[in-house]
């Protein structure tokens, strides 16, 4: 089973929209672990860097233009079905205003309300890192 390589964007509001917040997204129910709530982002395309895929990822996805990001972590996981390689990116500072362009519902949420969300099993690792 080839492994999938995804990027993704724990996406921080600012001090004058969703400060304290982040932004999270749910999974369309016809995609893989589909409503279950995500941190956005999407497959890396061939010969792309991981922050290249983060700012078109996020620009297809929501709408904005990533100004700052810096690398989070790194996850491997297996599911029954499928392998992926999450490159996982903080985004501090965009331009525009956040929209579910796919027809995804977003949530801006505290660090603290995280945890009333079902998140895919791949995403349990940047929710104890963010967390701490």
């Amino acid at each position: 089973m080839k492994r999938i390589q995804v990027v993704a964007g724990v996406i921080y509001g600012d001090k004058n929209h969703y400060p304290n917040q982040i932004l999270i997204s749910r999974r369309p129910d016809y995609l893989h672990q589909g409503g279950l709530w995500e941190f956005p982002g999407g497959k890396i395309e061939h010969n792309e860097a991981p922050q290249q895929g983060l700012t078109r990822e996020l620009e297809e996805e929501l709408s904005i233009r990533v100004t700052h990001a810096e690398p989070l972590m790194k996850i491997h996981h297996d599911y029954a079905d499928k392998k992926v390689s999450l490159d996982i990116w903080s985004v501090t500072a965009f331009e525009g205003e956040a929209t579910g362009m796919e027809g995804q519902e977003i949530a801006w949420v505290t660090i603290d309300q995280l945890m009333n969300y079902d998140f895919p099993e791949a995403n349990r690792a940047i929710l104890e890192k963010i967390l701490g």
